[in-house]
């Protein structure tokens, strides 16, 4: 398509024939073909052969015939189908002939001719779209071996890189709106693409890839190529430009034509980022250029409608490029190159990640605490007949959020929604409406305040007061590292837009404005919606909040999932309030009823981490209890020594393993002399019934004195020892070989408080106990056993030096002393690793069980060679799983992290604090009778009456289950059940201490404690 003097060449069909013989040895019947600048005809032989006639132009260049010559046969042999010329006897492609009636000197060339269907006659489907990437990437990676030096053709009309020399032709288009349109284009090459054009790849290129150049076989692919007169030495990256300006005029949806001509070209030929950054801006230029040039012919030559063929298909592509974001057409492109859509996405997402823990919540109090549920706008979903009735939707959500107990609703991020209506869903170049979300929305009170969980400035901030948009909008600009990224808060007040001036400066935590009522707020039910966005595409003020479905590949790197910020656990968005409920059944149809279950609204707990616990609503719970996962739910250093050890070996102690001989040295070094030999077994019940058997067989004794109220497991021998449970309901009584010594309760005992001479008091049972087994005629106890504090019996600190005197008691006697710390050990008392050093003792056993491998069945009973020595009798003592590989990987994890966290003294100061704040509360509250405890392990006693002590277990009942539904966990303890028992995950540190302590404080008043 270039610009002549002189118009093509006029021979008759008959001489045509008799030039052809003449020259070429070859004749039959000649049809006309389409030529703007040369004469073109088609020769069928008699025999049913095909060829194409070219009569150049009198101004065409004979070198340039030449490089079209070349550049076919260059291609030919690639094995891609282009036309081959035909050769005279001379062995000459070009023979000249005189057309007599103009007295002009033409060159005439003949080539083989293809068959084939034009493209611009074929059904334009998406799979002959991807024909044509795929033959055209093979013919540009043909051409990057070929050079002519006539190629070079920096002035060639049609040399896309010379588009700007038609930028005067724009005076020549008649309609006002398109020549302004043609004229914005120019502009923005000159100013955006010019500067970008330098360091691109060059190449010789067609440079006319166009539908009526192409040819299509019987399967409907594109299967030809000619007419090479437009080829010429340009940017690489034109050839494909310059076929899609074409290729995608009257097809409906531009991003998923352009996706497949670009996919299926790179494949055989890549392209740079650079060249991808520009492609569009490109395709926009050639429709201009052919705008232009079309436009000038038709004022030069009215009478050619050929020149206006494919002016208004051209002018209506135009439109729909011109109307697409920039941004959005380079992301298009990358993406279907297979490059990142916006190349600092990932940078941006790994640094949300990375800082989750420093990023604030958007409302106060924090909602990740709350009562939530979840809302669908897709199509069938609950709710979703009501899209068109916003206050039928709204009292349906609000009923919604009443039966489920819900402070709040969820509306999902990438979901695709029916309720989105109006022009502004409608998207330029696509076939679809923008109806997948990319917000996350909550359905909250309007006029709820929103704050900032992220440092930043304003970016933006309008009202954005048409149907169906944002009403109050806020934008944020913020810092990821290096890079830049931005949120947004829309559907707020009115009043919230005047809060906010662009370029100030917003410090995490500070307000940002309110939620908008439905009158303000777009006419939507009142909530936020939250999006987050890698690139602004050029806006300010307003950023779409639904995308296309079928491009969300690309709209979920501009939008990543907000999340990022928000923190919601997955559940949250997959919850059905119905779950609970149907657990329920069937642990009653399968699980014994004896299997007790906590609070009276049931918790369904799918996840933890750290301090926390997950439900199935993605609710989140502070634990003030689970003293088992000792230094966190799910520790990821034990996590990672579990699973690294479970894939390499797991396997009993009948072998030699370094494992469980690391741990025995290491785990008996935090022990004082003589305490040395450790057995391994799975559980604290194990560990203590193995305690028993030791003692039992050393002594040759089989009593046994335990204190009142204290609990040392579930199997028979433990239950026969464990007040807590034979006295209880259900109960049987103590065994027959058991002695119950007095419980040396400093606040509810027989002596009061914590002095020597009630502890040395106290002990005076121990020595009862003894004469009572002498008077049966026996020796005397085969063991005193006792918890380090006594967690069931209502968390009690014994007085100083009480089990010193009942060490001696036992001692005096032949019986040996066992401490039971398996709820107590490890740290938790903060000051001392175990609970027994606080009463400077060394038992003769220790056991050791719950916190000892966070959560994975370990347990051992530590004792003295001496002890060890004598139990080995001949019967042998074995675990098929305590000690395995495994468990004793796991167990020198949860010490790493003990002494690396520095959890031990972590757990004292956070102890002093709660403390002082607890006692505090004592002054406001008079139901609190007593606040005891060491590091994590506190209780709290409730009482009725000071003078009397009458145990308030109705408050202590109702107390936990007004913080549970205030997402803090607690239980109660003690014989009557009215100490709260306080014994959480030893990450338990400031924030999780102050939210303890303003929720206990909020429902002790709430129930006038």
């Amino acid at each position: 398509m270039g610009v002549f003097s002189n118009p093509p060449p006029d021979f008759s069909a008959a001489k045509i024939n008799e030039l052809a013989n003449v020259h070429f040895g070859i004749q039959g019947e000649v049809e006309p073909l389409v030529g703007e600048r040369d004469q073109n005809a088609r020769l069928i032989t008699p025999d049913g052969r095909s060829y194409t006639i070219k009569i150049a132009n009198t101004d065409e260049s004979l070198a340039l015939l030449d490089l079209q010559n070349a550049a076919m046969a260059h291609i030919a042999e690639s094995g891609l189908r282009v036309p081959i010329p035909l050769t005279d006897e001379k062995n000459n492609p070009i023979v000249f002939v005189k057309n007599e009636n103009h007295n002009s000197r033409h060159a005439f060339r003949i080539l083989h001719y293809l068959d084939g269907v034009l493209f611009s006659s074929a059904e334009k489907s998406l799979e002959l779209l991807e024909s044509l990437g795929d033959f055209l990437g093979r013919i540009s990676c043909s051409l990057q071996s070929f050079s002519h030096h006539e190629s070079h053709r920096p002035d060639f009309l049609w040399n896309l890189d010379n588009c700007l020399s038609v930028k005067h032709y724009t005076d020549d288009i008649t309609d006002p709106n398109a020549r302004e349109m043609v004229e914005s284009v120019f502009a923005r090459y000159a100013k955006i693409i010019v500067p970008k054009l330098a360091p691109l790849r060059v190449a010789v290129i067609h440079g006319d890839v166009n539908d009526n150049n192409l040819l299509v076989g019987e399967n409907n692919r594109v299967n030809g190529l000619f007419d090479f007169g437009d080829l010429c030495t340009g940017k690489q990256i034109n050839e494909l430009a310059i076929a899609m300006a074409y290729a995608l005029m009257g097809q409906a949806d531009i991003g998923v034509s352009s996706r497949t001509i670009i996919g299926a070209y790179v494949k055989h030929f890549p392209l740079q980022k650079d060249e991808l950054d520009i492609l569009f801006e490109l395709i926009e230029m050639r429709l201009a250029q052919s705008i232009c040039v079309s436009s000038h012919r038709a004022r030069q030559f009215p009478e050619n409608d050929y020149l206006l063929v494919s002016q208004e298909p051209a002018l209506s592509l135009l439109r729909t490029l011109s109307a697409m974001n920039p941004q959005v057409k380079v992301c298009l492109a990358r993406a279907a190159a297979g490059f990142k859509a916006v190349p600092n996405h990932q940078d941006i997402c790994d640094w949300l990640r990375a800082n989750s823990r420093s990023i604030g919540p958007v409302f106060e109090p924090d909602l990740h605490n709350q009562p939530r549920t979840v809302v669908s706008f897709s199509d069938g979903a609950e709710g979703s007949d009501l899209a068109d009735d916003t206050d039928g939707y709204i009292r349906w959500l609000e009923s919604k959020m009443q039966r489920e107990s819900a402070n709040f609703a969820i509306g999902l991020y990438a979901e695709n929604r029916t309720c989105y209506k109006g022009d502004q869903f409608i998207v330029a170049g696509s076939s679809k409406p923008r109806s997948t979300h990319l917000g996350i929305d909550i359905f909250i009170t309007a006029e709820t305040p929103i704050y900032a969980p992220v440092a930043g400035r304003v970016y933006g901030v309008a009202d954005n007061d048409i149907p169906y948009d944002y009403g109050g909008t806020v934008i944020l600009e913020h810092l990821a590292g290096e890079h830049v990224f931005y949120s947004l808060y829309g559907h707020l007040s009115k009043s919230t837009v005047d809060l906010h001036q662009v370029g100030d400066t917003i410090e995490q935590g500070q307000l940002l404005g309110y939620i908008g009522a439905q009158n303000e707020n777009g006419g939507w039910a009142p909530h936020l919606h939250f999006q987050l966005m890698t690139t602004m595409l050029g806006l300010r003020d307003n950023f779409n909040g639904a995308a296309e479905a079928d491009r969300m590949d690309i709209w979920s790197q501009i939008c990543p999932d907000p999340n990022l910020v928000l923190r919601f656990p997955p559940e949250a968005f997959g919850f059905s309030a119905d779950q609970t409920d149907h657990l329920t059944q069937r642990r009653s149809a399968t699980l014994p009823p004896s299997l007790s279950i906590s609070y009276k609204n049931k918790l369904h707990i799918v996840r933890g981490r750290g301090t926390w616990l997950y439900d199935a609503s993605g609710r989140r719970y502070l634990d003030c209890v689970n003293n088992i996962c000792h230094v966190g739910h799910c520790h990821p250093h034990v996590v990672e020594a579990l699973a690294s050890q479970a894939g390499v070996l797991n396997t009993n102690t009948r072998y030699l393993h370094n494992t469980i001989l690391d741990y025995a040295e290491r785990l008996a070094g935090h022990f004082p002399d003589p305490l040395s030999v450790l057995y391994f077994v799975n559980s604290g019940t194990e560990a203590n019934e193995l305690a028993l058997r030791i003692a039992r067989t050393v002594t040759n004794r089989k009593d046994v004195i335990a204190l009142d109220w204290g609990y040392h497991g579930n199997s028979n021998a433990l239950i026969d020892v464990s007040a807590y449970k034979f006295a209880r309901k259900g109960g049987q009584g103590a065994g027959e070989y058991t002695q119950i010594a007095e419980l040396p309760d400093p606040f509810r005992g027989r002596l009061r408080g914590y002095s020597g001479d009630a502890g040395r008091g106290y002990a005076d049972s121990i020595k009862t106990c003894i004469e009572t087994i002498q008077n049966t005629g026996r020796e005397g106890p085969a063991t005193f056993i006792a918890e380090g504090i006594s967690g069931c019996g209502g968390q009690i600190v014994f007085p100083d030096h009480y089990l010193n005197h009942a060490f001696e008691h036992v001692r005096s006697v032949g019986g040996l002393c066992i401490v039971d710390e398996v709820q107590t050990g490890f740290g938790r008392v903060g000051e001392a690793m175990w609970a027994f050093e606080l009463q400077g003792v060394v038992p003769d056993i220790v056991t050791l069980g719950k916190p000892m491998g966070n959560g994975h069945p370990l347990a051992a009973v530590v004792t003295t060679a001496e002890i060890a020595k004598a139990f080995d009798n001949g019967m042998e003592f074995f675990s098929s799983f305590g000690g395995n590989p495994v468990s004793c990987a796991v167990g020198m994890a949860v010490l790493d992290v003990i002494e690396q966290e520095n959890l031990r003294e972590q757990a004292r100061a956070t102890s002093q604090s709660l403390l002082a704040e607890l006692n505090a509360m004592k002054v406001d509250f008079e139901t609190i009778g007593d606040i005891r405890g060491y590091g994590l392990f506190l209780g709290i006693e409730l009482v009725e009456d000071h003078e009397t002590l009458k145990p308030a277990t109705a408050t202590a009942n109702a107390i936990i289950n007004r913080m549970r539904d205030k997402s803090v966990l607690l239980s109660t303890d003690g014989p009557h059940d009215n100490v709260l028992k306080f014994k959480p995950p030893m990450s338990f540190g400031e924030s999780e201490s102050a939210m303890l302590i303003d929720t206990l404080r909020q429902t002790m008043a709430e129930l006038s404690c």
